[in-house]
């Protein structure tokens, strides 16, 4: 089996770690950038460059070029740290749902924006009192003339607080097994009853939001699916959150301050230095396996389970190596009290393992 890249993909890459270098002078860098790169200006240069959409169908604005093309630009713009994360969640799940499920009207609506880097999106999924538990949402629309009227609350809403408009998963029925009666809305986030409250976190950062919807009233066109029907679509979703290069390459910018400064003449810190290499290229791989489609239904799970662990592992690394000059190294400081999310956010290691155990392995619950 070849696994050389082609000469126009040598070229894309070098290209991208060009930009991306470029972005981290200008804008500086993050850890995790790709949630707390928050910067409209590069996502419109990126835009610009057509980098934004790389890989969806012509017919919907995007260039049609295969996954593994976008795969290799966010890695380097992520791995070094650069701000993608405006318009990184609209790109990398919304649109996609959008011309995959939604209306011609909401496609001709909202993909415009989302391709030309000027709409940032958020998604509201995750509630107090459900964990990862997707099946267990409380926030209802009902149904009311030609509109849905919500009522519910929503936690740890990334972007929250600066995005124009929410994918909100819902509950629009009671009736059945806890999966069904769900659907996605697409909601403005300037529509009256919505109240974001920012939760500023241990590492200094506001990204994640809390989220309180009282009487807000959602056109029905702004349905996305069929209503009760959409358990399916945000697995779907999922599928790209999970299985993406975003959940291995998040604190690389970190990793490498670490190399800058190990002291690689000790035989131990080579040693660990070969592991995380070594886990960094399996990780790849199993991302390209998502990225080619060659991966089971439902082995993302796998992979963020496996790219996640990796990246505290990265953190653990960094922060031997800083020592106590780990509190005093802003960034880095900040880069290690973030690292402790990567396990957490888009559902825990242990949820990720019941996943892999029963449905992939088929194993008794």
């Amino acid at each position: 089996m070849d696994f050389s890249w082609t000469a126009q993909q040598q070229q894309l890459r070098a290209e991208a770690k060009e930009v991306a270098a470029d972005a981290v002078a200008r804008y500086g860098w993050t850890a995790d950038s790709w949630i707390n790169g928050y910067c409209p200006p590069f996502a419109r240069e990126l835009a610009a460059r057509g980098w934004i959409g790389i890989s969806w169908p012509k017919e919907f604005g995007g260039a049609g070029r295969p996954a593994i093309d976008r795969m290799i630009i966010a890695e380097e713009l992520i791995g070094a740290g650069a701000p993608v994360g405006s318009y990184w969640v609209a790109e990398r799940q919304m649109g996609p749902s959008i011309f995959t499920f939604g209306t011609a009207d909401q496609q001709q609506r909202y993909l415009p924006a989302i391709l030309a880097g000027e709409a940032t999106w958020c998604i509201g999924m995750s509630e107090p009192g459900a964990g990862s538990d997707l099946a267990s949402l409380r926030t209802r629309a009902v149904r009311d003339g030609e509109d849905f009227v919500v009522n519910g609350q929503k936690i740890w809403t990334s972007f929250g607080a600066v995005s124009d408009f929410v994918y909100l998963i819902c509950r629009t029925s009671a009736d059945g097994p806890p999966h069904a009666g769900i659907s996605e809305l697409i909601v403005s986030m300037d529509s009256p009853g919505i109240e974001v409250r920012p939760i500023k976190d241990m590492a200094g950062g506001a990204h994640f939001c809390e989220v309180f919807f009282t009487d807000v009233r959602v056109p029905a066109t702004n349905l996305v699916g069929v209503a009760g029907a959409a358990f399916k679509q945000t697995m779907r979703q999922l599928e790209h959150e999970r299985g993406g290069i975003d959940r291995l390459v998040s604190n690389h910018a970190l990793y490498r301050r670490a190399l800058d400064r190990a002291d690689m003449t000790d035989p131990l810190v080579r040693q660990e230095v070969a592991q995380l290499e070594t886990r960094y290229r399996l990780g790849r791989l199993l991302v390209y396996r998502e990225a080619l489609g060659q991966a089971p239904k439902g082995f993302s799970a796998a992979t963020k389970l496996f790219c996640t662990e990796h990246e505290r592992k990265v953190a653990d690394f960094t922060a031997r190596t800083f020592g106590a000059d780990a509190m005093l190294a802003g960034d880095v400081s900040r880069g290690l009290c973030y690292a402790n999310s990567y396990t957490i956010m888009g559902g825990t290691s242990n949820i990720l393992r019941n996943i892999v155990a029963e449905r992939i392995l088929g194993l008794p619950r």
